[in-house]
């Protein structure tokens, strides 16, 4: 008996390999960038140029000015006006003799301290208001709603609103502390005797809602997986609000911080609607300030003077906010 070794299968040809394509060459490589390059440069042109015409120009217009000795006699000739060189600056900063000099230094503490409370209450209360309705509870989304209509009434019906409710005699808010509760024993005259704090309150009133729209987005961002491990290992309502939930909000704090700053210091609807262009030694901002010092007074010199040096306060803020809130910015991209 003859045995038969079993034959191996026979493998399929192998298909014909596909023809390699051809690299571009350097010179259509070379073209086609320069025609990206191209179509990016147009696309940002038209940004490029209306951030010159309508932020530097003006901006280093208004420089120059504060140089000048631009007053009512020489505003015809604008650019052309005499030099003064750092005598604006001069008698705003050291001149004491000046009225200018006391003026512009309560009104950079009113600035400060308004731009501090207003900055602090607002993100104060617009995380306060968040942690309660990122609760479940009954009519949350009709209690959302309602919360941001201070954001969406304009700034100067706020001042409106509030110049009305702060009257001494009708308004609200003396008829529920001395009529209603009888807390106060006196009507105060609120625009008058406690104007920086009558201005403050709308302030925060309105910057509030926005504050908790953005915080009630991180809050609903965070894994809650992080919470109820520190529930687990006992960790209580505070304990998880500060090392938890704190923690992982300060990109959205640090944001707010930034804007809320530069807002506030450049303030001017709400005061000059409640308490007008003069509000008084104990409530003028910055911007009350230069308004009614370039425009009423028509001193054009010292309001831009001013205008710079309020510009320069807000750039060495940025840089303080850069340099205290660079690691949590590059933690969240």
């Amino acid at each position: 008996m003859s045995t038969h070794s079993p034959t191996a299968p026979i493998a399929p040809p192998a298909p014909p390999a596909a023809p390699e394509e051809a690299a571009p060459a350097p010179g259509r490589r070379l073209t086609s960038s320069r025609s990206g390059r191209r179509l990016a440069y147009g696309l940002i042109a038209p940004a490029v140029v209306f951030m010159v015409l309508v932020h530097l120009l003006p901006t280093a217009g208004g420089v120059l000015l504060s140089f000048k000795n631009l007053n009512t006699f020489t505003f015809s000739q604008l650019f052309a006006a005499p030099w003064n060189g750092l005598e604006n600056y001069r008698a705003i900063l050291f001149d004491s003799a000046n009225p200018l000099h006391s003026g512009f230094l309560g009104a950079a503490r009113n600035t400060a301290i308004y731009t501090a409370v207003t900055v602090g209450g607002t993100l104060a209360g617009g995380l306060g208001i968040a942690l309660l309705v990122n609760r479940e509870f009954r009519g949350r989304r009709v209690v959302r709603t309602l919360m941001l209509a201070p954001y969406v009434v304009p700034s100067f019906v706020v001042g409106v609103l509030w110049a009305f409710m702060f009257q001494s005699d009708s308004g609200i808010i003396n008829r529920v502390l001395v009529d209603g509760t009888g807390i106060l024993s006196e009507r105060p005259a609120w625009l008058l005797d406690h104007s920086l704090l009558a201005i403050i309150i709308p302030s925060v009133w309105r910057g509030m809602p926005l504050a908790m729209l953005i915080f009630l987005a991180g809050l609903q961002s965070l894994p809650r997986e992080l919470y109820e491990a520190a529930a687990i290992d006992g960790a209580g309502p505070w304990q998880r609000f500060r090392y938890i939930t704190v923690p992982l909000l300060r990109p959205l704090i640090a944001i707010q911080l930034l804007f809320g700053v530069i807002y506030s210091a450049y303030q001017f609807t709400i005061p000059v609607v409640m308490l007008g262009s003069n509000p008084g030694p104990d409530a003028d901002l910055m911007m009350t300030l230069i308004v009614r010092q370039s425009f009423s007074n028509n001193l054009f010199g010292f309001g831009a003077a001013a205008s710079t040096l309020l510009t320069l306060a807000m750039l060495v803020w940025v840089a303080v906010w850069f340099r205290a809130f660079r690691r949590d910015l590059e933690a969240a991209a």
